[in-house]
């Protein structure tokens, strides 16, 4: 079974990288996770497809609850991205499906359009998974991105995952149907380096 820690503790004493502190995501963070969803609206849309449904801040609050609730019922594991020098919002990592009898999940992420490109969402990944595999005792890791979404491919890259196949048509977002390449990573896997 997966270990879930304390979402409560995890906020009082945050996961610390070299530039970055990742928090679980938390009803109060619903007003700048609006403005990070809004100001990079067209930037993330093209490869997520819940960004339509951020329409208003009441949208991103009751996204931030529904986060809380996932992590207390061990569904999901959602982190708010920050700065450690200023404390801003960048982005979120997430680790997705939590399958506790199988001890595995999904990673996911994202980054404010003007975030990207300076390595942070690798540095945010490779926390995350330490997170995954050293607390919460996860044995396997996914994650996919589509076919032609080349920056988050090249992040699946520096991550050490492996390809395991395509998923094609796997979904539908911003007027499109979308191939996936699919990746895992084991605990006896080597690790990727930033």
């Amino acid at each position: 079974m997966l270990v879930i820690p304390s979402r409560v503790d995890l906020r009082a004493r945050p996961i610390e990288t070299e530039r970055l502190l990742l928090a679980p995501i938390d009803p109060a963070d619903g007003p700048e996770l609006w403005l990070s969803v809004s100001g990079s609206r067209t930037f993330l849309q093209r490869w997520l497809p819940w960004v339509q449904f951020h329409v208003d801040p009441a949208s991103s609050t009751r996204f931030a609850e529904a986060c809380a609730n996932d992590w207390d019922q061990g569904r999901a594991l959602r982190f708010v991205i920050r700065e450690r020098a200023h404390r801003t919002l960048v982005g979120v990592v997430g680790l997705e499906s939590c399958i506790h009898l199988h001890r595995s999940c999904e990673l996911g992420y994202w980054l404010r359009r003007e975030a990207t490109h300076r390595g942070l969402m690798t540095e945010a990944s490779l926390a995350a998974m330490d997170f995954a595999f050293r607390q919460m005792g996860a044995h396997r890791l996914r994650i996919a991105a589509a076919t032609d979404n080349h920056p988050s491919l090249s992040v699946i890259g520096r991550l050490g995952f492996r390809f395991e196949g395509i998923a094609r048509q796997a979904e539908w977002c911003d007027g499109r149907w979308l191939d996936h390449a699919t990746f895992a990573l084991l605990a006896t896997d080597p690790r990727g380096v930033t």
